[in-house]
């Protein structure tokens, strides 16, 4: 794998919001900061991708991007109903406090997180956690939370940001996308008279939003993917209702022999395999991307952290969120009182996802004539593409009115009841594309590939 401060090879094409796969008006959430454009770009880069494997596949398969649903899919757990009713995304204990010298941003959706919250600051509700973080200092709060495992962002301006010593040493000078040297192990791809990726298998290694959201979108381009997850450590329900679609879930516990060993197994017929642990968390158990690629150097390995996986926090978690603050994007959405505010959806999360996805179809692409390939991202160098753009111009009188058309939506029977959703992001054949399933009961799929709705498992 090359360094991050390595000119990458060789460097990914990726179309941005001018890209003719784009379509539709240019701005659609206010804010100071061009979140519009972000999110069209990563989606027409994945767009763009897609295309580009249907015609080395020989399918006259092909797709273009309309803003407004890019919009509508960014949003789209805010917008998930089942049985009419809306979820619930963020914990209880999740957001900004006061503290005695600025912000900070804690993230408690995950029940360990939220008890890391508990035991260190002796709070049980929100009232009392606020309580205490108010005498303490930002910093000092972050450094302590973190070292007990929990996850915490100091609200930090974009100029205290760049000076930070992690982003010297990590994220400054490094490209959207550093990618690994091939390895010479080709394999072909078969003709498709469908969809780009049919027949193609993914391996989802991935927690939250973006990881989960680039196999959400393979899934939805014919992949055959299956998410393993710990059963120690569960997806949250609202999560998997907003992107267990296009995908079977199973649960393995890599430290026990016979789990590992049904994990190795599904990697050597895997074609991708997304990951996003913390980094180093998966190479105990030889499923990092050198380990794979080793092994099966046919391998697509495309890896995700939040803070890169070099420099000061290079180990660390890290969550859209919690990068938001750290990164000035907070106190650049700051409201007229300097309390601290957020991207009107999680763009990181969702733009990195589709950037993920673009990286993994491109590389597929490239496999018969170069072999398997290894890509890193991190979400702070996504953060960091976005403070570079600040928001185009617009007549005073524009208004803003959201991404809205009912053909963004749809609706599926599920194991959890009837699901309102949005659709994926990207036109085929004039209408929008629609995932093949809706999620399954979360966990209890076999560990197992799908060929001819037949289970394979090496």
């Amino acid at each position: 794998m090359t360094d991050p401060d390595t000119p990458a090879w060789p460097v990914l094409p990726l179309p941005w919001a001018t890209d003719p796969l784009a379509r539709g008006p240019r701005r659609i959430w206010d804010g100071p900061l061009d979140v519009e454009g972000l999110a069209v770009a990563s989606v027409a880069a994945a767009a763009s991708a897609a295309n580009s494997l249907a015609f080395y596949r020989d399918s006259a398969w092909q797709c273009f991007v309309s803003s407004g649903l890019v919009a509508a899919s960014f949003g789209s757990i805010g917008r998930l109903r089942v049985d009419d009713e809306p979820v619930k995304p963020w914990g209880a204990l999740s957001g900004f406090y006061r503290t005695r010298d600025g912000w900070i941003r804690l993230h408690a959706n995950y029940p360990h997180h939220a008890a890391v919250l508990r035991s260190q600051l002796h709070a049980t509700s929100r009232e009392e956690l606020a309580a205490a973080i108010r005498g303490r200092e930002a910093l000092e709060l972050e450094q302590t939370l973190r070292a007990a495992g929990g996850i915490a962002g100091a609200v930090r301006t974009a100029q205290v940001w760049r000076e930070h010593p992690h982003h010297v040493a990590a994220i400054a000078d490094r490209p959207l996308i550093s990618l690994g040297m091939p390895t010479g192990g080709r394999r072909p791809l078969e003709t498709s008279a469908s969809l780009p990726l049919q027949g193609i298998r993914v391996l989802d290694l991935t927690r939250v939003i973006a990881g989960p959201t680039a196999a959400r979108f393979l899934g939805a381009l014919g992949a055959d993917v299956l998410r393993i997850d710990n059963p120690a450590r569960p997806e949250l329900l609202d999560q998997h209702l907003d992107t267990g679609f296009a995908k079977r879930t199973a649960e393995l516990d890599f430290t026990t022999a016979q789990d590992l060993r049904r994990a190795r197994e599904l990697t050597t017929s895997a074609d991708i395999v997304l990951s996003a642990y913390r980094p180093g968390a998966l190479a105990r158990f030889g499923l990092d991307a050198a380990s794979l690629l080793s092994d099966h150097p046919h391998l697509v390995v495309v890896e995700l952290s939040a803070w890169g996986d070099t420099g000061p926090w290079g180990g660390q978690r890290g969550f859209d969120s919690i990068v938001q603050a750290v990164s000035g994007i907070a106190t650049t959405y700051a409201d007229a009182s300097g309390a601290p505010g957020a991207l009107p959806v999680q763009a990181l999360d969702h733009a990195t996802g589709y950037l993920m996805a673009t990286t993994a179809m491109r590389l597929l692409a490239r496999r018969p004539h170069e072999g398997g390939a290894s890509a890193r991202l991190a979400l702070a160098r996504t953060g960091d593409w976005l403070l570079a753009h600040p928001a185009p111009e617009l007549d005073p009188e524009f208004e803003f009115d959201g991404p809205d058309c009912p053909l963004w939506s749809a609706t599926a029977r599920s194991p959890y009841g009837t699901i309102e959703y949005v659709r994926p992001p990207a036109f085929a054949n004039g209408v929008p594309l629609d995932f093949p399933s809706a999620p399954r009961r979360y966990g209890v799929d076999p560990p197992e590939w799908w060929i001819d709705d037949e289970p394979v498992t090496g």
